[in-house]
């Protein structure tokens, strides 16, 4: 079987203090993304979830980056958070005559960027009882969602309720094509730990997140032009995981966040070595 493409990179490009780090000192933010091509074939866009890009912008996105890369995207808060709130809105998440305007911009902007538009993320909340009385109506809900999804996209999913990430949202997941985003967040398992337990490749793709614990990197640092903290143990069981994913045949996805270890870049290029491959 042929391995897989591993397609790594950070969640997203446009942060001040990887200046004269990352970035040449000086470089305009207009000339980021261009820069950030040269040194990683994928991104992830953070920018997406707190408002619909216009089509001024994902036209810049996607002339600004060469053949061959993928810029990922998060879908717009207003849909799966069902609006700006700190609490999430059940009347507004994932319904259809609630989300439609947004979904419509969204997706259809994020066509303008063509062969280079990578997997589309719904990142998810923590939802509480208040919002979801179970998995089974979130699931429910979901299920409707995806279905009425155009099929020119690849979709991921990420849940942030640990109990839920079971098989009925695996099958789901799995019957659609719809990869589950695989998270390295503070209070949820380590994907390596989940994996033990029940396959958790649900599409001819895999996503993974690496988030970490913002409130610890906040604690410690107020920039991000360097490591603060040692993830090295995390990453060799991630490396474990997404080397054997690779093996499968499958493409794997995978973003660094500052919050994990203090500088994204860093981060993922030494995950990037403990897999042996990359883009």
């Amino acid at each position: 079987m042929t391995r897989g493409r591993f397609w790594y990179g950070t969640s997203s490009w446009s942060e001040a203090s990887w200046s004269g780090v990352f970035y040449p000192s000086g470089l305009p933010a207009g000339e980021q993304l261009t820069h950030y091509a040269t040194q990683f074939a994928t991104v992830e866009a953070d920018v997406t979830y707190y408002r619909v890009p216009d089509e001024r912008l994902v036209r810049g996105w996607e002339r600004k980056v060469p053949a061959g890369f993928r810029l990922c995207a998060k879908f717009p808060r207003s849909i799966v958070h069902g609006g700006a709130e700190a609490t999430p809105d059940p009347s507004k998440v994932l319904v259809h005559d609630a989300v439609a305007a947004d979904l419509e911009r969204f997706l259809g902007n994020m066509a303008l960027l063509g062969e280079k538009c990578g997997p589309l993320v719904l990142q998810f909340p923590y939802f509480n009882q208040k919002v979801f009385a179970s998995a089974g109506p979130f699931l429910d809900r979901l299920a409707v969602f995806l279905e009425r999804l155009p099929k020119t996209f690849r979709y991921g999913v990420e849940v942030r309720n640990k109990a839920w990430i079971g098989e009925p949202l695996l099958a789901l997941l799995r019957a659609r094509n719809v990869a589950l985003v695989w998270v390295d967040l503070a209070y949820m398992p380590h994907p390596a730990d989940l994996a033990r337990e029940r396959d958790l490749v649900t599409a001819d793709f895999a996503y993974a997140r690496l988030i970490g614990d913002r409130k610890q990197i906040d604690a410690l640092t107020d920039s991000f032009d360097k490591i603060v903290v040692d993830q090295s143990a995390r990453l060799a069981r991630w490396a474990e995981l997404l080397r054997a994913t690779l093996e499968r045949g499958h493409e794997v996805y995978t973003y660094a966040n500052n919050h994990y270890a203090g500088h994204a870049p860093t981060t993922i290029r030494e995950l990037a070595a403990l897999v042996g491959d990359g883009a």
